[in-house]
């Protein structure tokens, strides 16, 4: 039973974040700046976990130490938003978020070669077969809304360099201590502070009082942030971490559907192809990782 549980928390998550796409193109399309999407988006969301978390009974109290390590963090997570938010804007959507799902390669990657975890053979030919898929991505129709392939794409590889830091980062400091709960508040407040001062200091931030706006915005921050974040960890601690990567898959599948159907993105074979080797790709790497 909790077995099915878990599952069911893992669906949520993975397809209520690849509603992040949605919404955040839908705000962009209106008229806002990639600042002042993640601006509302964290800050909502931010207030919304802290919420939850002073009365789950969390404490929100860190050592110098401890902030200092959450504020390396935290600037690695906002970069890993923004990016995907420019990848958004120029390139289509399921594309930027297949290719940020292949994070788990790269944190695989780096642990064998910088943390010392055993060499794997099914590691490097996933990692393979990944390019591969990322190779096909890149053959196919990629331009949204006029954009830059080239900066969409480089923007959606840096997600995945600065999301698989993220999750290092997690794992092999001090962060690792600290609540789930707590650390997440602390890293979306942050990163709302980060996005706030880009905005300012670029296009400038608009305070929004349309409410259909409102709507999409709460759209972003709760099932796409907040639920999706929430759902995660009840996902990990009922189903497992493994089980949960795999049904993680949901999330890149739910942007590629969104975008052939609501954004009239275009998906060649290849396109296709490149994106089911990139799943098997992370796939396998996961399944390894259990397997050890």
């Amino acid at each position: 039973m909790n077995r099915i549980k878990g599952i069911l928390y893992a669906a949520v998550s993975s397809s209520t974040f690849g509603l992040a796409p949605f919404f955040s193109i839908t705000l962009l399309m209106i008229g806002f700046s990639a600042f002042e999407v993640l601006s509302y988006r964290w800050g909502v969301a931010s207030i919304v976990l802290t919420v939850l978390g002073l009365f789950s009974g969390c404490k929100f109290r860190l050592s110098v130490k401890d902030f200092k390590v959450v504020f390396g963090l935290s600037l690695l997570r906002a970069i890993t938003s923004f990016s995907l938010i420019i990848a958004y804007q120029n390139i289509a959507s399921g594309v930027a978020s297949t290719i940020h799902f292949m994070y788990p390669l790269v944190v695989a990657l780096a642990m064998m070669f910088f943390f010392r975890e055993k060499k794997s053979l099914w590691v490097l030919f996933a990692v393979l077969i990944s390019l591969l898929g990322a190779a096909l991505l890149s053959l196919g129709e990629l331009d949204a809304n006029n954009g830059n392939a080239m900066v969409g794409l480089v923007a959606a590889c840096v997600s995945v360099f600065s999301y698989a830091g993220y999750i290092i980062g997690v794992r092999t400091t001090r962060a690792v201590r600290i609540n789930s709960t707590v650390l997440t508040c602390y890293v979306m407040g942050l990163g709302t502070l980060f996005y706030l001062i880009g905005a300012f200091t670029t296009s400038g931030f608009r305070l929004v009082t349309d409410g259909y706006i409102w709507l999409i915005i709460l759209g972003l921050a709760l099932p796409a942030t907040a639920i999706s974040n929430i759902t995660l960890v009840q996902a990990i601690k009922y189903a497992g971490p493994t089980l949960t990567s795999i049904l993680g898959a949901m999330e890149p599948l739910t942007a590629v559907v969104i975008g052939v159907f609501v954004f009239e993105e275009f998906f060649t074979v290849n396109s296709v192809i490149g994106i089911i080797l990139i799943l098997i790709a992370v796939s396998l790497v996961v399944f390894r990782k259990q397997k050890n």
